[in-house]
């Protein structure tokens, strides 16, 4: 059960074109939003909500994303949420709730084959 925490798993489409950033010392980062929907009936009435998740990939993850993954495209990720905070320009305290994401499966084909 130890595996079991923390862990974070879904399938769903690129919001965005991952943005890529890469540092002095070599190592790669990258962020981008996947939509995750949900289908349900209330009233009779079919409702769709999407929830927006924010990814950051590092390393061979990173790699993978920036030169496979584009908006629009369906994948599956594992990861675990991680939270932190800053203070923006005026001084208040922002937090923010991303997913590390540690594994990324290609469930539509290459950005490639789009362009």
């Amino acid at each position: 059960m130890k595996t079991l925490r923390n862990t974070v798993q879904l399938i769903g489409n690129v919001g965005e074109d991952p943005k890529s950033h890469r540092f002095e010392n070599g190592m790669l980062v990258c962020r981008f939003s996947l939509a995750t929907n949900e289908q349900f009936f209330k009233d009779g009435e079919k409702i769709q909500e999407t929830q927006w998740h924010q990814l950051v990939a590092w390393s061979k993850q990173a790699e993978l994303a920036s030169k496979y993954i584009a908006k629009g495209k369906e994948i599956a990720i594992k990861g675990k949420l991680t939270y932190r905070s800053y203070n923006n320009e005026a001084g208040e305290k922002q937090y923010i709730t991303e997913i590390l994401v540690n594994e990324i499966l290609l469930l539509s084909s290459s950005k490639r084959d789009n362009n």
